[in-house]
């Protein structure tokens, strides 16, 4: 039967782009969907996620520390191809159940980034099971959660702004520590590679189609072009000052201060060029 708190939290993570508040709010959340193991039906279920690089995000068959693995799980060892809604985007993925060395180094980085998955564990005696999520290829367009191309680059950008926030609020109140070092390992991760990949979209592929459709705009493009190529710098010295050893601290805030609002400046500026020229025979 569907579980009435759980679909409550999956309309509101719907219908704000990934966002809910409550008890999950400023939580790494997906929606995960498996195929039933016994029935065949299809399960949606919102899950905590852990980004690990790459084309994979991590889940924790957690259960809040119960003895019995979730009914998700057992579900994905049936049936190990998955939908996963970001919020943002929808794709299909591979459950790959990690195993010996490979899952207890994934853990440890879980567990240094949350410490709530160790307090978990001590809770049962099973020992709790992490899944990476590969991401499938797809031979179409990204499946982004919009109603029209402007609104589609509107919606990645507040991710990405939703990261930088993150990275200078945990910046912003702390003096240093371990697991706030790796949380901002994991933010940075994330939006870098996200930033990178969705400007390699736009230059390889959106472009080449504006170009096309509208000759009238290759100034624009070549300029947004030679920003992409500028902010790439800015995301490599940000990736610099979050992961540096033994620098100080408040010239480290600083820095990154000034490099995340460069950054939202461009998300800004982006938008400006393209949302316009995206929606004009919307």
């Amino acid at each position: 039967m569907p579980n009435p708190f759980n679909q409550q939290v999956i309309d509101e993570f719907r219908a704000n782009h990934g966002r809910v508040g409550g008890y999950f709010e400023g939580a790494r959340l997906l929606l995960l969907t498996t195929t039933g193991a016994r029935t065949g039906t299809r399960h949606t279920t919102p899950v905590g996620y852990f980004p690990d690089g790459g084309d994979r995000v991590l889940v924790i068959a957690s259960a809040g520390g119960a003895d019995r693995h979730p009914d998700w799980y057992r579900n994905l060892l049936a049936h190990p191809q998955v939908t996963v809604e970001s919020g943002t985007f929808t794709y299909e993925a591979l459950a790959v159940v990690l195993e010996g060395a490979e899952r207890d180094q994934a853990w440890a980085r879980a567990v240094e980034t949350d410490a709530g998955w160790a307090a978990y564990q001590e809770k049962t005696d099973r020992l709790i099971p992490v899944v990476a999520l590969h991401t499938l290829p797809n031979p179409g367009p990204p499946n982004i959660n919009a109603s029209s191309p402007g609104e589609a680059i509107k919606v990645v950008h507040d991710v990405f702004r939703r990261e930088l926030a993150l990275i200078r609020k945990e910046m912003a109140t702390t003096e240093g520590g371990t697991t706030l070092g790796a949380q901002l390992r994991v933010n940075c991760l994330t939006f870098c590679q996200g930033l990178h990949n969705h400007h390699t979209g736009e230059d390889t592929i959106l472009f080449p189609h504006l170009e096309n459709d509208h000759p009238s705009t290759a100034p624009v493009l070549a300029r947004l072009r030679a920003e992409h190529e500028r902010i790439a710098d800015l995301v490599t010295a940000l990736r610099r000052a979050v992961t540096a050893d033994g620098s100080d601290p408040a010239a480290a805030r600083t820095e990154v201060e000034r490099l995340t609002r460069e950054l939202e400046a461009h998300l800004t500026y982006e938008e400006e060029q393209l949302i316009p020229l995206l929606d004009t025979d919307g």
